[in-house]
């Protein structure tokens, strides 16, 4: 074999590992409402529930930094995900959870436009379809759930989509840091910022709220490690292999997975919801574009952007 094949085979292979850790990080990130809507969480405010969720996240991602490295290049990085913290937050108290999150999920519309027409990355002719249907999707989805929703909360959750772009687009330019580093900052700039936030609430409330208690400890603690912290270092080293407009489509499965774990752990619960119709249509829709984008499809051309990327793709993780 000759070594421009034996080249071509690596990048199939890179290209194949970074699609996994996306979708490993979609998979965890779907389990948010199983921790939010647990019964023992009930009466929690938003800001609450992110503050003990970005210090578990922070405790756990922190001993795995190595290089901790600063450049005035994170900045935007850390200022979108904390701005996204807040807008989702804010978007998930003026309307219902649902829209807040679905909203949040326009933000690949977003990643898919600055990725390709500003920074140039690759384009697999499959990309346009998975697009396409996430769009329409998202857009049956929105349609239904925002038909009596407050403007307020939509003009929010469309500010926590802009913001989720951000991330997702710092996070692919700042790849040559390590992602445990990145992904332990932007953690710990949320939990200074929502920890005012947080001491008013356990305050208002009496201490009933703000402080874990009991078994509130190992849920927190499950929600900010196995949802938050470690889904975006998986998300940060597939983001070093994939464009950042692929990885934004995939990680379309986490919110239509949110409702399946939501039923498998709590359905038996007072006050849950099964999902709607347009829910099950515009996730179906959501999956339809992932499957035309990836079952028998070839590998996507090398061209001289990923080639002037592939210096990056081998920094230590």
């Amino acid at each position: 074999m000759n070594q421009p094949a034996i080249d071509e085979a690596d990048e199939a292979r890179d290209r194949a590992v970074g699609r996994a850790l996306v979708v490993a990080a979609a998979l965890m990130w779907s389990t948010a409402g199983m921790f939010a809507k647990a019964p023992h969480l009930a009466g929690w405010p938003g800001p609450s529930l992110a503050f003990w969720r970005a210090v578990f996240a922070s405790a756990v991602l922190l001993p795995l930094v190595r290089q901790p490295r600063w450049s005035w290049k994170m900045a935007p990085m850390v200022v979108c995900f904390v701005a996204m913290n807040y807008t989702f937050l804010t978007a998930m108290t003026k309307t219902e959870a649902a829209n807040a999150i679905w909203l949040q999920n326009t933000a690949p519309i977003w990643v898919f436009l600055v990725s390709v027409f500003l920074f140039r990355e690759p384009l697999h002719p499959r990309d346009i379809p998975m697009a396409i249907c996430g769009a329409i999707g998202v857009g049956v989805i929105l349609a239904f759930e925002t038909r009596n929703a407050n403007l307020e909360g939509i003009v929010y959750g469309l500010l926590a989509a802009f913001t989720y772009a951000g991330v997702v687009l710092s996070l692919r330019r700042l790849r040559e840091y390590q992602s445990s580093w990145l992904i332990a900052l932007n953690h710990l700039a949320t939990a200074v910022v929502l920890a005012p936030l947080v001491y008013a609430d356990f305050q208002e409330s009496g201490g009933a709220t703000g402080w874990p208690h009991g078994v509130q400890w190992p849920l927190l603690a499950g929600f900010g490690i196995l949802q938050m912290g470690l889904p975006y270092v998986l998300f940060a080293r597939g983001l070093k292999r994939i464009p950042g407009h692929e990885a934004s489509g995939i990680v379309l499965l986490e919110p239509t997975l949110t409702p399946l774990w939501v039923f498998l752990a709590w359905s038996w619960a007072p006050g849950y919801e099964s999902p709607r119709w347009w829910t099950l249509v515009g996730g179906g829709l959501i999956l339809l574009g992932l499957a035309f984008r990836y079952v028998g499809a070839n590998a996507a051309p090398k061209d001289a952007t990923t080639a002037a990327d592939e210096p990056q793709r081998q920094v230590d993780d």
